[in-house]
């Protein structure tokens, strides 16, 4: 493990050179052409099988001198289209776009780990893949990855993601649901538009929006059992030209998140139900369009088994930390998951001592660099310790 280490710290050199070359030129998803490239390049010097399977992902696999299992690794690539006000020297060069969620530390962190095996094939079981998607923040891209065979004959998958809540040098791990499910939604409620100081003569989209948001609400706090977990989110609301004009319709849009498939289920069920009974019982006309989005995460308790086995060995167990609160944010990590056994953790990068702790999609979200030698080092082990 001390040789793992030494050789993450200098591969932690070169990852933290082109961490700061991607973060100085952001890509937003689906465009991470200059990203994708730089990683392709890098990955065939290193003596890496690189393929494009779909978009601007790559997906590299190595092979090793050992028979073994198939061990997959994921990073995101895309920004945010956020302005930066970090003042670091390698800030964006994009204007209004910005790495605000750590996917360039996500990348080179995968780098680093590839530069690691590349050194100690020798003692690599089996076959590591790596996958490189776009779009994590958009449409999800670890999906397409997936329908394009990236994880066929995968025996487990890992990823990582930067956390400004952990101090630098602690790695998180949460057994069972870890990230939301998320859902969203679009209503379009029809009434009968009509003059307002008449509106006996119209139905009123407006009066009848508001109604359908505070009684949504009632699913979460009176038909959701209160050790599960959902969130309705209406973002917006949008009716009405005239000030003296009963409104003939009415748009809300908004999210739904939940933790666990059954919870999921449930919610967009009486979410459905509620929104066309309520409307209906007022005269009106409801038109309810869900779009499913991402899956959430539930990690394999014995794929963090192993992880927390293979970090303890590395770091030290005083360097890992069991994490008992779900969150309610989305990745769609929780694709990979759903195909594979995995974990998904968390790489502490909180240091007050570079600067003001802001959280992730932060103009000033800064990440130590300190904890790029933990997340290549981690993710070394993890796939030298798997077992044929």
């Amino acid at each position: 493990m001390l040789d793992i280490m030494a050789v993450a710290r200098e591969a932690a050199v070169r990852a933290i050179e082109l961490r700061r070359r991607i973060h100085r030129h952001p890509e937003m998803g689906n465009e991470e052409t200059r990203t994708s490239a730089l990683v392709a390049e890098t990955l065939t010097a290193l003596g890496w099988t690189v393929s494009r399977p779909v978009g601007t992902s790559v997906l590299a696999t190595l092979v090793g001198d050992r028979p073994g299992k198939t061990v997959a690794f994921r990073a995101d690539m895309d920004a945010l289209r956020i302005t930066e006000a970090t003042g670091l020297p390698f800030a964006s060069e994009v204007p209004g776009v910005m790495h605000a969620c750590g996917h360039d530390f996500h990348t080179a962190g995968l780098l680093g780990l590839a530069m690691v095996l590349s050194k100690r094939r020798a003692a690599l079981r089996g076959e590591v893949r790596l996958l490189f998607q776009p779009d994590e923040e958009g449409d999800g891209g670890a999906k397409r990855m997936l329908e394009a065979g990236c994880l066929d004959g995968v025996d487990a998958v890992f990823g990582a993601h930067v956390d400004p809540d952990l101090p630098a040098g602690v790695i998180g791990l949460k057994y069972g649901k870890m990230y939301a499910a998320s859902d969203t939604f679009r209503v379009l409620i029809r009434g009968v538009g009509c003059h307002g100081a008449s509106p006996e003569d119209g139905i009123d989209a407006i009066a009848i929006g508001a109604q359908v948001v505070t009684a949504v609400q009632q699913i979460v706090s009176r038909r959701v059992a209160p050790t599960d977990s959902a969130v309705i989110s209406f973002g917006s609301f949008h009716a009405g030209t005239q000030m003296n004009a009963i409104a003939d319709s009415c748009e809300l849009r908004g999210i739904i998140r939940t933790l666990g498939p059954e919870t999921r289920q449930k919610v967009k069920a009486l979410f459905q139900q509620t929104v066309e009974g309520v409307c209906a019982a007022m005269g009106a006309e409801a038109e309810v369009t869900l779009r499913e989005s991402y899956p959430g995460i539930v990690n394999d308790d014995g794929m963090v088994d192993h992880v927390r086995d293979a970090v303890s060995g590395l770091l030290g167990a005083d360097h890992i930390l069991t994490l008992t609160t779900p969150t309610m944010g989305t990745e769609d990590f929780g694709y990979l998951t759903q195909a594979v056994p995995g974990a998904f953790y968390k790489i502490g990068v909180r240091n007050p001592e570079i600067g003001a702790i802001h959280p992730i999609h932060s103009p000033r979200f800064i990440a130590d660099e300190a904890a790029m030698v933990d997340l290549i080092a981690a993710h070394a082990a993890i796939a030298e310790g798997m077992t044929p």
